[in-house]
Formats: C-alpha cells, sequence, structure tokens
C-alpha cells in the first residue's frame, strides 16, 4: 500500500493536514503523522488552539524508504519548530535525495529552505516567505500550485484541494511507474 508521512509539531495549520490527510486516505493511501514526541500535536485554527492529532510515530523511529511521500503541512509555529530539529530537517533532505514527492504548503516551504532543497527551483508559499525562497535561490511563483521534480507547493488553505490532488497524482503516477 502506497504511504505518505506527514511530518508536523504542534502549531500546524489545522486545515491544512486535516484536509491533505482525508483527501490521501480517501484515495486509498495510507498516512502516518509523524513528530517530535509521542502522544498528540494540536493544531492552529483561526488564531487560536484547534483540534489535536494522534501522533503515531517520532522521527526517531521512522525511515524514509518505508514512505512514498512526504507532506509538510503549514503554519507559522509548526515548520519554524521542525527547522529547528536536525532529525526533521534530514527527513526532509533524505526525501530529496530519494527523488520522493515533498508536498509543502504555506509556511512549509521553510523546512526545503533549511534542508537547502530550493536553489534552482520553482516554488511557491505565504508570501510572507517567499523573500526567504528567493534568498535561498528559488523562483517563486504567485500561484496555486508549483510543481518542480518532486516539490509540490502551495501557498494557503484556499489551495488545499488542488495541492491534495497534486500529491495524489504524483504519488499515484508513481506507483503505476514502479508496478
Amino acid at each position: 500500500m502506497t504511504s505518505v508521512m506527514i511530518l508536523a509539531t504542534d502549531g500546524f495549520e489545522q486545515s491544512e493536514l486535516f484536509e491533505p490527510k482525508a483527501a490521501l486516505e480517501d484515495a486509498g493511501i495510507k498516512t502516518t503523522v509523524v513528530s517530535i514526541d509521542k502522544g498528540e500535536i494540536r493544531g492552529w485554527k483561526d488564531g487560536d488552539w484547534g483540534d489535536s492529532i494522534k501522533v503515531d510515530e517520532t522521527i526517531g523511529n521512522v525511515s524514509v524508504d518505508d514512505f512514498d511521500a512526504l507532506l509538510l503541512p503549514g503554519g507559522q509555529m509548526n515548520p519554524d519548530i521542525l527547522r529547528g530539529n536536525i532529525h526533521a530537517v534530514d527527513i526532509v533532505r533524505s526525501f530529496d535525495m530519494r527523488k520522493k514527492p515533498i508536498a509543502a504548503i504555506c509556511h512549509a516551504p521553510w523546512m526545503l529552505v533549511e534542508a537547502d532543497i530550493v536553489r534552482g527551483r520553482t516554488v511557491t508559499s505565504w508570501p510572507s516567505i517567499r523573500t526567504d525562497l528567493r534568498n535561498a535561490g528559488a523562483n517563486v511563483v504567485d500561484q496555486e500550485v508549483a510543481e518542480d521534480g518532486n516539490l509540490i507547493t502551495s501557498r494557503n488553505p484556499d489551495d488545499i484541494p488542488a495541492f491534495s490532488n497534486a500529491l495524489i497524482g504524483y504519488v499515484q503516477m508513481e506507483t503505476d511507474k514502479a508496478a
């Protein structure tokens, strides 16, 4: 079964984790929520704490080889905390080295900057981090979904349907190639 790692921690934008996760699962793709610590992580919704979700595995107990793709939800706090964790950054870098799809939305492309994988690549994001992406050598566009090689990026929660469809399409295409 095709499997997607969802890498997140407290402060993830609630819709950017729950909605793509549901879309992936509706498409028959297994999802695994991976975080820094065991237990639950809490989302951010409408300027306050939102719903929690159970952590399936911790960063130290997973192998990139066990997953077909990586989903990085945004929110300001979530990627800012994760980019300070060397193991989380290594996971992103490892997915890229293996040319596995990495889908990052909103503020999550900060993780792509931290992993140093955006140089010369076309991406999009929340407006306030576009300068960071440019400074890291990315070609930044303002569009619903930007796809460049194995990178899939989107700007904000309004883009979730197109973002989810792009990730599902890429994963299914790769699965079909391997079959």
